[in-house]
């Protein structure tokens, strides 16, 4: 089964109820992989997620990334990928998956910038980094359009539109 520990700073007590969201995104993201079995599993997976400022993150991003800038969400997997499939051997039933930041300021603007609500962009960007959490990533240019196929999928699931759609203007 997977938890998900939601941590909101008070920017983000906007009235949205970010438990529901975050455990809705993440089952989502999930079951687009072969990783689903997670959802039902008899260990607990655990899914840290942490709603907080441009500050934090750009802290977070220089520290581990050597990136001196906010970003709109950093993942940090606490398992390798290749062994994902063996979580229920764990010694006590319980693993952390992971763990999920998000910064306000970043995802406030990008959703203006896509027209879209900071609830809906803040989902895409937990969908992503659930992603990331399981081992997919976009570095290369294959990889990209596989982990945004993905997305696609788990956001329809969840009556998201495309965030990657080309809409001319």
């Amino acid at each position: 089964m997977i938890e998900i520990a939601v941590q909101a700073e008070p920017g983000w007590n906007d009235g949205a109820d970010w438990e529901a969201l975050a455990t809705e995104a993440v089952a989502a993201a999930l079951r687009v992989t072969p990783h689903a079995e997670m959802l039902t599993a008899d260990y607990t997976a655990e899914v840290s997620i942490r709603l907080t400022d441009d500050d934090e993150v750009q802290a977070l991003n220089r520290q581990y990334r050597q990136k001196d800038k906010p970003t709109n969400v950093l993942s940090f997997p606490m398992v390798q990928d290749d062994l994902l499939g063996g979580l229920d051997n764990s010694d006590d039933g319980e693993v952390l998956l992971g763990d999920i930041i998000l910064a306000r300021g970043v995802c406030e603007r990008e959703a203006a910038e896509k027209g879209v609500s900071t609830t809906e962009h803040a989902t895409h960007l937990i969908v992503h980094g659930t992603l990331h959490l399981l081992g997919y990533d976009h570095i290369a240019d294959d990889e990209a359009e596989a982990m945004e196929d993905l997305e696609r999928v788990a956001l329809r699931a969840l009556g998201i539109d495309d965030p990657y759609a080309v809409t001319e203007s």
